[in-house]
């Protein structure tokens, strides 16, 4: 945050939700989420922050009141640094909440997202209404809305989407400088019932039993008991107090009796992050500028080969003017399955080819990219010079040969490209380097 527009966040999915990375569309597939990354556009977007604002114990009478005595004659109590008080997503109270806390992670691992509905039904019996006051304050500190009453489940959210699928609030944007704030209300055990099944089976909120509103500032006073959690992470109550506050709160036997007061607020712009151009959602409020540069990820399966009366014959010819510029250039050669292709960020007519190496000795499996502009001569499976933009076509698993001095972090300068029909006829070594000569391979035991 403080580095603002000097400072660039993308989003690596490899957790088992994924919920920013699912929403924005960065593939799951860690090469194609690089080449997503890579071909990103940068955006602002708020976040939202939680804080503490006081306790408040039984023998207080009920007011609301720091956790200390002689509150305005107290200072606010300095809050930790380190305590996670920013949140991108959304903050959840309640039974959300609850469930989050009773996952069982090696579950989660192995069904994923099913896990979250498997630990509502085991943990819903255990769950009961709690009483709340909302209140929300305009720029100048002014209340104009207040409510008090019971509900299941308190949601302050940022975006329209809780979880990655259940749509809380239509409207939110990430950028719109506003919170969205959720109530389930506590009605009728038949209700609540169906309020349940309507978040398991239906992903979304039942209407007749949820409140909405939206704003830049609240205040929520709730039972210090209740689950937090920021992000589909929990958060602990002491994480956000200070010492003396904790030191307060852990004399108490029963924490249901302890009222908390957070305050909530959007932060608008806080923060740059790296949004793929193929995205083209309703996340955001600004709509992302178009460009012609487009993220491709080649669909599995079948080659499209153009025909031709004379493939013998242009084959031929290409073949022969391949192997003079190979043979001239003595440069390393590459076998490649196409993983994915992304244009340049930086530099027109330019593109990067990320794809998949088998070493010759070893059979170890290694990621490359290939870097191809104006001065790399392509031939397709014809053996047509064709142009860079050409490997736009090429599809996921299609097979090319790659020639080209290679860096240590694996990026090739291509020289030289070659679209295989099957497979290329000159194999590959660890250092993929030709004989100058007679073309073969050959490996260089040091």
């Amino acid at each position: 945050m403080s580095a603002r527009e000097k400072s660039l966040i993308a989003d690596f999915p490899s957790g088992t939700y994924n919920v920013w990375a699912g929403a924005i569309g960065v593939p799951h597939d860690p090469v194609k989420a690089a080449l997503a990354i890579v071909n990103s556009q940068a955006r602002y977007a708020d976040l939202g922050h939680v804080e503490v604002e006081g306790l408040a114990f039984p023998n207080d009478g009920g007011n609301e009141q720091s956790s200390t005595p002689n509150r305005s004659k107290q200072k606010k109590p300095k809050r930790s640094s380190k305590t996670r008080q920013y949140f991108l997503l959304h903050v959840g109270l309640g039974i959300e909440a609850a469930m989050m806390a009773h996952i069982s992670k090696p579950l989660k691992y192995h069904v994923g997202p099913l896990a979250f509905d498997l630990a509502a039904i085991k943990a819903l019996p255990q769950q009961r209404p709690f009483p709340i006051e909302i209140q929300r304050m305009t720029h100048a500190g002014t209340i104009d809305l207040q409510r008090q009453g019971e509900v299941w489940q308190v949601i302050v959210s940022k975006v329209p989407y809780l979880g990655g699928s259940i749509n809380i609030e239509p409207n939110a944007r990430a950028d719109d400088g506003l919170l969205s704030v959720s109530l389930i209300l506590a009605s009728n055990p038949v209700r609540t019932v169906e309020q349940a099944l309507s978040i398991l089976l239906q992903h979304s909120l039942d209407e007749g039993t949820t409140k909405q509103f939206r704003g830049t500032h609240f205040s929520l006073r709730i039972p210090a008991s209740i689950d937090v959690h920021m992000d589909c992470s929990i958060i602990k109550l002491e994480e956000l107090l200070h010492k003396s506050e904790q030191s307060n709160l852990q004399r108490m036997d029963d924490n249901s009796q302890v009222m908390v007061t957070y305050r909530f607020d959007a932060e608008p712009r806080a923060v740059q992050l790296a949004i793929p151009r193929t995205y083209h959602g309703s996340l955001f409020e600004q709509t992302l500028h178009e460009e012609s540069s487009q993220l491709i990820f080649p669909q599995q399966g079948g080659e499209r080969i153009s025909q031709s009366r004379h493939i013998a014959t242009h084959a031929q010819k290409a073949r022969g003017e391949y192997q003079q510029q190979t043979q001239a250039r003595q440069q390393p050669v590459f076998q490649m399955k196409v993983v994915g292709v992304v244009p340049h960020p930086e530099k027109e007519k330019e593109f990067i080819l990320a794809g998949r190496y088998n070493q010759h000795n070893t059979e170890e499996t290694q990621v490359l990219a290939a870097l191809v502009d104006a001065h790399t001569l392509i031939f397709n499976e014809l053996g047509e010079r064709v142009s860079p933009a050409a490997v736009l076509e090429l599809q996921e698993g299609k097979e090319i040969v790659v020639e080209g001095t290679k860096s240590k972090r694996g990026v090739i300068r291509a020289s030289t490209m070659r679209f295989s029909v099957n497979t290329p006829t000159s194999p590959s070594s660890p250092d993929g380097r030709r004989h100058p000569e007679t073309g073969s391979v050959h490996t260089d035991r040091h």
